[in-house]
């Protein structure tokens, strides 16, 4: 079954503070989602992810050059990859039908992508 990468784009300015009532009843919401999709088999992995202050960008210049790292995201924004689910669907319409009904779709975006299948190695 085909596999499809939901990103989840978190908005910075309409998202609920971390620790109001109304964040904790978003993370209900996010347990009820995945729970919804572990038992009808199409959750294959997810992870919520630090806020971007914390990441580290590496960028490598040249053909075998030294990697260069500088703190944050690549590009300032207000949204930035607030985490993800994988999942398999029977096709895009159940991936993207999945995606909406992700609590950040509310106050950020989802990005739907189909993720590459490769011949075996």
């Amino acid at each position: 079954m085909p596999q499809y990468m939901l990103l989840i784009y978190e908005d910075g300015l309409n998202a609920p503070a971390r620790d109001s009532p109304e964040a904790m009843a978003e993370f209900g919401e996010y347990n009820t989602f995945t729970e919804d999709i572990r038992s009808n088999g199409q959750f294959v992995s997810g992870a919520p992810l630090q806020t971007s202050d914390t990441a580290t960008t590496v960028r490598v210049k040249g053909n075998g050059g030294d990697p260069v790292l500088s703190d944050g995201p690549f590009a300032e924004t207000k949204e930035w990859l607030a985490g993800y689910y994988m999942l398999e669907c029977p096709d895009l319409d159940a991936a993207v039908a999945q995606a909406a009904r992700i609590p950040a779709a509310r106050h950020g975006a989802i990005e739907v992508r189909p993720v590459m299948e490769l011949p075996e190695m």
